[in-house]
């Protein structure tokens, strides 16, 4: 055989190991990237709000295939969403080298970023549709005056039950307090799960009601806990407050 010929045949062998070498180490950063794990748990849930517990958490792209699950990179950070209200659809817990794992599939309300987020970077947050939603399954409850709830209410026992219960947050007790303690919006910028403040004036509250859009509000008032309009002839609006930034949704 010529040496030329040889040279060829040497040069070809080396060509070919290293080209296989390079697929393997494409194929190896390639399952560095997405990784498989099995699926134990895939269902809907009812829309949960969802707000970053920390911002060292990633938005990842997770395929599902029947009992597998491919888990992808990181798509967006969330330190990049610090005050965005999520909404989760979706549980997921898939188990991966032994070790279990729960995300949830949240979007954000304008739908322009979705994707998997791990649970334990996540924490409840609240929707104005939370807090109505609260306050209107106390409807046709009794009043009584002084009381917190869960049976009857009066006005300020109202809105402190609804603010706790929903979003876990503790009001003052008295109307005349609730008015004092929170930041006061106006009118103009009256949103669903402000409260509505009635009396003679800012030192003389008598009344407060959860304002849920419409011009109307939910309030614990002679006639029971009821839905009414919030400017009314038989009382004087002083002024609004926002105990907690909630989400319009």
């Amino acid at each position: 055989m010529k040496f030329k010929q040889l040279s060829r045949i040497v040069l070809g062998a080396i060509a070919g190991v290293t080209l296989m070498s390079a697929i393997i180490v494409g194929g190896s950063q390639l399952a560095h990237a997405e990784s498989a794990a099995v699926v134990t748990t895939n269902k809907k849930i009812a829309k949960t709000a969802m707000v970053a517990k920390h911002h060292s958490g990633d938005i990842q792209r997770i395929k599902v295939s029947g009992k597998t699950a491919s888990i992808g990179s990181a798509i967006h950070h969330l330190k990049s969403y610090s005050k965005t209200t999520w909404q989760a659809t979706r549980k997921l817990k898939v188990s991966e080298d032994g070790q279990s794992t729960t995300y949830y599939y949240v979007r954000n309300t304008k739908g322009t970023v979705a994707g998997f987020v791990k649970a334990s970077a996540l924490k409840r947050g609240t929707t104005a549709t939370t807090l109505i939603g609260t306050a209107k399954s106390q409807l046709g409850k009794h009043y009584r005056y002084g009381a917190v709830g869960p049976y009857t209410f009066d006005c300020s026992g109202l809105t402190g039950y609804v603010f706790k219960k929903a979003a876990n947050k503790t009001l003052p007790r008295t109307a005349q307090s609730q008015y004092s303690h929170h930041s006061h919006v106006k009118k103009a910028s009256l949103k669903k799960g402000d409260l509505a403040f009635f009396g003679s004036n800012a030192m003389s509250i008598s009344h407060v009601g959860l304002y849920i859009g419409g011009g109307k509000m939910i309030d614990a008032q002679n006639r029971g806990v009821i839905v009414e309009n919030v400017s009314a002839p038989w009382w004087h609006v002083v002024g609004y407050s926002r105990p907690m930034t909630v989400t319009q949704v």
